[in-house]
């Protein structure tokens, strides 16, 4: 009995971690990780299926996030920059790549509606004009490295 139990263990754990490696993403695709969450959060990715968004889980390039009322999601990139979404925002991710042996890199975020707080990382340290976020109305390039953004529904 000890022995089927002790076999059967260390194949859930076997198979869990090939199913991990299967959804592990490399880190030169990710864009960052989600910190936090409150409320309803979802990401949405190239694929159009809109998932729960948790703590831990990984922000592609080309992601969407989603908030709900009263809701908020926190995310950091992979360098450094710190993105706070407030409530009813939908934020698009739409172009990151960094290289962290150089820090060379860029970060185009668009705002379609809500808030969002941005704190810059080594981007925009070391190349700010690489940083940009976009509203309905409005390009901005960043020279700061803390700021908040708001972009109201277009009626």
């Amino acid at each position: 009995m000890k022995n089927r139990t002790l076999t059967a263990l260390c194949t859930l754990t076997l198979l869990s971690g090939i199913a991990s490696a299967q959804n592990a993403v490399p880190a030169e695709q990710q864009a960052g990780t989600v910190k936090s969450v409150r409320g309803d959060v979802k990401l949405l990715g190239a694929s159009g299926t809109p998932r729960v968004a948790a703590p831990g889980d990984v922000l592609s390039p080309i992601d969407r996030i989603l908030t709900g009322p009263d809701s908020a999601a926190s995310v950091v990139l992979r360098d450094g920059t710190t993105m706070v979404v407030g409530p009813s925002s939908r934020l698009d991710v739409k172009e990151f790549h960094f290289d962290a042996t150089t820090q060379d890199g860029g970060l185009l975020v668009s705002l379609l509606r809500g808030s969002m707080r941005m704190i810059t990382g080594l981007i925009g340290k070391s190349h700010p004009d690489a940083v940009r976020v976009e509203t309905q109305t409005a390009t901005i390039g960043i020279r700061g490295t803390d700021f908040i953004v708001q972009a109201d529904a277009q009626p």
